[in-house]
């Protein structure tokens, strides 16, 4: 879920933009399979009579809740939960009904590392650790896609330049290229006559 374009300063471009790894989607779908094949079979043995239909009515509705209260807010809060990284800042936004919001200034970032077990590497994810100057310390993404890259363009934009500052989006072998000199013109004016009575004053002599 991509910020939109009207939030960003001027200059400003998204570098990464994701939602967390669809593993948070394991366990809503599995539980989405284990009711939908468990529903149907009680509706099956229902045995037959005046209380058939409410029976299997009551056997959809508490699936339902059991779907709703267990898969469906997991998927929505995955859904509506995105991680932005531009080049000025992080930005994270969680919330179905309630958003909350965070914005990191790249600057105010001191060190970024990540960490992922061999779960998270089979599943190309891990967590992100953010240390920064602001007055929530620290700062941790879990579950963030392709970790490892995620990790290598902030280290690229905190610590990529030259100087230590945020880098300019060129390798560290590469530099900008250098502005043109703009070449002066020849002079096509033609000498003054001064200029010609002393030159042949010289030739003379």
């Amino acid at each position: 879920m991509a910020i939109s374009a009207k939030l960003l300063g001027e200059d400003e471009y998204v570098v990464v933009s994701t939602r967390t790894h669809w593993k948070a989607l394991i366990f809503p779908v599995f539980l989405l399979l284990v009711v939908a094949a468990g529903g149907a079979f009680l509706a099956a043995v229902v045995p037959e009579g005046s209380l058939q239909t409410p029976a299997r009515i009551a056997i959809g509705v508490v699936g339902l809740l059991i779907l709703f209260g267990f898969a469906a807010k997991p998927f929505l809060n995955w859904f509506f939960s995105s991680y932005t990284l531009t080049n000025r800042r992080l930005i994270t936004r969680h919330g179905i009904l309630t958003r909350t919001g965070r914005d990191i200034p790249l600057m105010r970032i001191n060190d970024v590392s990540y960490e992922h077990g061999l779960i998270d590497r089979m599943l190309r994810c891990g967590t992100l650790q953010i240390q920064s100057a602001s007055e929530g310390g620290q700062v941790v993404l879990p579950d963030v896609p392709h970790v490892e890259q995620m990790h290598l363009k902030m280290s690229d934009l905190l610590f990529g330049g030259p100087d230590g500052k945020p880098g300019d989006g060129y390798l560290d072998d590469e530099a900008p290229p250098e502005p043109l000199r703009r070449r002066e013109p020849r002079s096509t004016a033609e000498p003054d006559s001064e200029t010609l009575f002393s030159s042949d004053d010289n030739d003379r002599r």
